[in-house]
């Protein structure tokens, strides 16, 4: 019989939650709009894929087709937002997610995505799942991840030094702009742990949260 490894026990005053890929698992819309994105412009549709994912979509573009104008990346990102907004064919919750979501009420937690409002809305709505009151959008910030941006916003808005604040993410971007940021990091999905986050739970149903007496949240991750 195989002992059962001990849960990783890490302790934070507030956590900071990506979408795409950590509570909702949107690949097949992604896939389906970044693989025709490829197509139309003469690019290996599993090349663009290994950039796409964390980044909003004109950073992504910017990666892809470095010497092409900004405003044509910004103006293609837009078209290509309503698109993803309006195709939520096969988007689903993360397993856990949904009680996930209920374990952090009244606790310090906040979304911090490189989706707009319109397209996080969407999605959320579509994996049946509740929006977190404090949310730092596209809209919130002037620079995509890998740039720390957002998640500093996010714990700014939650009133939290970053070093007391973990993150929770799956994509190579994402995973980058919270170690930049100086906080830890909780990698979901296989995905995850290609990028060196400081621990890697399978899906959210591998996590565990405690409010603790001095107003800290524990993690129980494994």
């Amino acid at each position: 019989m195989t002992a059962t490894a001990a849960p990783t026990v890490l302790t934070a005053r507030a956590l900071l939650l990506d979408m795409d890929g950590t509570l909702v698992n949107s690949d097949a819309v992604v896939e389906r709009i970044w693989r025709r994105w490829a197509e139309r412009h003469g690019l290996d549709g599993d090349e663009v894929m290994k950039v796409a994912h964390g980044r909003q979509g004109h950073a992504s573009m910017a990666v892809l087709l470095p010497d092409r104008p900004v405003e044509q990346n910004l103006a293609d990102n837009a078209l290509m937002l309503a698109e993803e907004t309006a195709d939520t064919d096969g988007v689903v919750a993360i397993p856990g997610a949904s009680e996930f979501l209920a374990s952090l009420r009244g606790l310090p937690h906040a979304l911090v995505t490189s989706a707009d409002v319109a397209l996080s809305t969407a999605r959320m709505a579509a994996a049946g799942l509740g929006l977190p009151e404090i949310r730092i959008t596209a809209e919130s910030v002037g620079a995509s991840k890998p740039d720390p941006e957002g998640f500093l916003k996010g714990a700014a808005e939650l009133g939290v030094a970053p070093a007391d604040c973990i993150v929770f993410e799956d994509s190579g971007a994402g995973i980058a702009a919270g170690k930049a940021a100086g906080m830890r990091v909780v990698g979901i999905g296989s995905r995850a742990g290609l990028h060196g986050p400081d621990v890697v739970a399978r899906d959210l149903t591998r996590v565990r949260v405690e409010a603790a007496e001095d107003g800290t949240i524990r993690l129980f991750v494994g």
